[in-house]
């Protein structure tokens, strides 16, 4: 396969902060702090973040890096070692699972372990055989004491539909595994044009847009039929490489709060049925959501995700 069919784009950096005396306060515009007493802040919960790897020794994440793979030809494609070279996988895995240490950021889930599988290169590049061998790796591991994934975060995309992948996805679901992707940044700020990146445009994926903090749909979100609803995407706090904070802008952000809220959803329903999993969080996504009547349910879904 060529190298082309999947992309990230990493985005702007404004601002590079060493070290953070202020909080971000998206996590209080999701509710996520309201529910983490009674989940134990997503304690155990298992998220593979399909991404460009992670920095493995950032002071907010190390502690949460359950393992990872490499599935890209980075470092001679040494499998072993997953290194994240762009920072995006670093500031999307912040967003999901940075831990609460009143220093830097905290995650939606600060005690979430992160399954790191790296399928876009240090060019921002990968394929549609990386991204499905990388989900069949998350839906066979077993980790201690038979641990399995229940969450999937892919903020990529890319445009041309992939039946193998779409297998591939419905087998994760069916497992009972929890799919999260980004809608993707092809948007033109027109409710009326449909804009289609896969995987997010699957049914059995939780597609998510991003929306500002006027709760206005961001220009550059996808918008389609299959929008399931939007997160927080504009100028987020997370962590980078070289132990910084930086803020990034695109629904590769807006996912992972959907990822993280999972894994905390995930500690409320503690269903007997795992394979039903992915109905509950969505049922429990769906009864929470704050409507956003003002737009069209091709850029907003069901609306800005809540957890209370």
């Amino acid at each position: 396969m060529e190298n082309k069919d999947i992309i990230v784009k990493p985005g702007k950096i404004v601002k590079i902060f060493k070290a953070l005396s202020i909080t971000s306060d998206n996590l209080d515009r999701i509710k996520a702090r309201e529910i983490w007493n009674e989940t134990d802040q997503g304690s155990g919960t298992i998220v593979a973040v399909l991404d460009s790897g992670i920095q493995t020794n950032h002071p907010n994440l190390k502690s949460n890096i359950i393992g990872g793979f490499n599935f890209t030809e980075d470092d001679e494609g040494k499998t072993d070692i997953y290194n994240d070279y762009l920072g995006h996988g670093t500031h999307v895995s912040g967003i999901i699972a940075a831990i609460d240490n009143h220093k830097g950021v905290a995650g939606v889930a600060p005690k979430s372990n992160l399954l790191v599988l790296k399928v876009i290169d240090k060019y921002g590049r990968g394929n549609f055989s990386s991204l499905i061998n990388g989900l069949r790796y998350a839906i066979d591991w077993v980790g201690p004491q038979g641990k399995k994934v229940s969450v999937i975060n892919m903020s990529l995309g890319g445009t041309e539909a992939n039946e193998e992948l779409h297998k591939v996805i419905k087998i994760a679901r069916s497992k009972g595994i929890v799919l999260v992707a980004a809608a993707g940044n092809e948007g033109d700020g027109d409710e009326n044009s449909i804009e289609i990146s896969y995987p997010g445009f699957y049914k059995e994926v939780i597609q998510v847009g991003s929306i500002s903090k006027d709760q206005v749909p961001s220009k550059f979100s996808n918008s389609n039929v299959n929008i399931d609803f939007v997160g927080p995407g504009e100028n987020i706090l997370s962590t980078h490489l070289n132990n910084d904070y930086v803020e990034l802008t695109g629904t590769s952000m807006a996912a992972p709060f959907v990822a993280g809220a999972a894994a905390l959803i995930l500690k409320i329903i503690d269903s007997e049925e795992p394979h039903l999993n992915p109905a509950y969080v969505y049922d429990y996504l769906l009864t929470h959501a704050l409507p956003l009547d003002d737009f069209p349910i091709n850029q907003v879904g069901n609306g800005f995700i809540q957890l209370k």
